[in-house]
């Protein structure tokens, strides 16, 4: 090494005069303070985590509700969907998702990510599915415990005794609107 060098070397680790060194803790304390979470950012954390942030959100698709099935469920396969109307998409489906569209296998050119494969249902059968799911099915089931609460109440009389329903107005208080899927 040239003279020159050494010196432009030693020079470097030399420390000032009057200066002492410091723990590598000290000098970043100010840069972890600074990263302090609040409890309301904390709260959104919490808030995120509730939600299943490891799959893109798939683009709209017109005319079609779209979603993310799982290859992994037995009582909940593809191929029951296949039946019940949803379609596989495929990356020509959604421009920006030819990433994720798998390669080889029995889904070959669908989009999925792990175990879950991208679909998409025509709307006007999601609105009938919706309807069914959220507004008959419940209500064939209230309507079954008012048939059993009338029976309970004509034996209750026939002992003469009486049947004493809880809550707001009894099940008949409000009656749900119908389905905004109709």
């Amino acid at each position: 090494m040239s003279e020159d060098l050494n010196d432009y070397m030693d020079g470097r680790l030399k420390k000032e005069p009057g200066v002492s060194r410091q723990s590598r803790q000290t000098q970043d304390r100010r840069t972890t303070q600074d990263r302090e979470i609040s409890e309301d950012e904390r709260l959104e954390m919490f808030r995120m985590q509730l939600y299943n942030d490891a799959l893109p959100n798939i683009p709209d698709i017109p005319g079609y509700h779209v979603c993310w099935l799982t290859t992994t469920n037995k009582g909940d396969t593809i191929q029951h969907r296949l039946r019940l109307g949803y379609e596989l998409i495929r990356a020509g489906d959604v421009p920006g998702m030819e990433l994720i569209t798998l390669k080889t296998g029995e889904y070959t050119g669908c989009v999925a990510v792990n175990e879950m494969i991208a679909a998409k249902l025509p709307m006007t059968l999601y609105y009938r599915y919706m309807q069914e799911a959220h507004h008959d099915a419940p209500m064939r089931e209230e309507n079954k415990l008012a048939e059993t609460a009338e029976l309970l109440r004509e034996q209750a009389e026939r002992s003469g005794g009486r049947l004493i329903e809880d809550g707001e107005g009894g099940m008949y208080g409000q009656a749900p609107a119908q389905g905004i899927f109709a």
